[in-house]
């Protein structure tokens, strides 16, 4: 049977949300198990031409595909598990230099509401697309980097919004406004600031209110975070 990644949004009334997330999911293959584990790629500098697999594509499905009532280890909507490179690579049918013939970058720019992943109203972004679609051009590989954290500057566009993108709008924007808080644009995430909700869910004092809810921030965007929002918290 060919694993097919093919999403379905449900079209009864009311039920098209992101926590009844109903579509079709091709069944693991029991005659050809995936049992490899593909070894991560790790480079001490990180190229700004490149986009790394762990550092810029897991964060996106781990926050979009692999949640709880989708494809998280947990649930495992239709047998599939997106919480991984070789599941990725395997499910989502990648063809390493081709988007085009890629059923996960198919699904995810499909204009047919019955068909996009995820479904309506949480597709994802352009630049999360656009991040999928050259991480796949440059041959979908399970590579990392690991930069030395420069904290000795932090500004909104070049390293908050990005931190915000890949972790928290997912679940923090019009149509998905979990807590009623939402953290789609610079005005949104100020006023979050203002209020102290953002302070307050990174310090994770809170277990209720604590974010993100999959653990900690990693250090360095915790850090930078806190440096933006000391030195004013600008739209710069």
């Amino acid at each position: 049977m060919k694993k097919v990644l093919l999403l379905v949004a449900v079209l009864f009334t009311t039920m098209i949300t992101l926590q009844n997330c109903q579509h079709d999911i091709p069944e693991p293959d029991d005659d050809d198990p995936n049992t490899t584990i593909t070894p991560v790629t790790k480079s001490d500098k990180c190229n700004l031409d490149t986009v790394y697999f762990v550092n810029d594509i897991l964060p996106i499905i781990l926050g979009n595909c692999a949640i709880s009532g989708c494809h998280d280890a947990g649930t495992g909507l239709g047998g599939v598990v997106l919480e991984s490179y070789d599941d990725i690579i395997k499910y989502g049918e990648i063809e390493p230099g081709d988007p085009g013939k890629s059923e996960l970058y198919e699904l995810i720019t499909s204009s047919d509401p019955t068909e996009v992943m995820p479904p309506p109203p949480n597709e994802l972004t352009t630049e999360q697309i656009n991040g999928i679609r050259i991480w796949i051009n440059q041959g979908a590989k399970n590579n990392e980097c690991e930069d030395i954290c420069d904290t000795s500057a932090s500004t909104f566009s070049g390293h908050v919004w990005p931190i915000f993108l890949s972790t928290c709008t997912s679940c923090h924007r019009s149509g998905n406004s979990q807590g009623g808080v939402l953290l789609s644009n610079y005005t949104e995430i100020k006023e979050n600031i203002d209020n102290g909700k953002i302070q307050g869910a990174l310090s994770r004092t809170n277990p209720k209110t604590a974010m993100p809810p999959q653990g900690p921030l990693e250090e360095c965007a915790d850090a930078l975070i806190r440096i933006w929002i000391s030195e004013g918290a600008k739209n710069n």
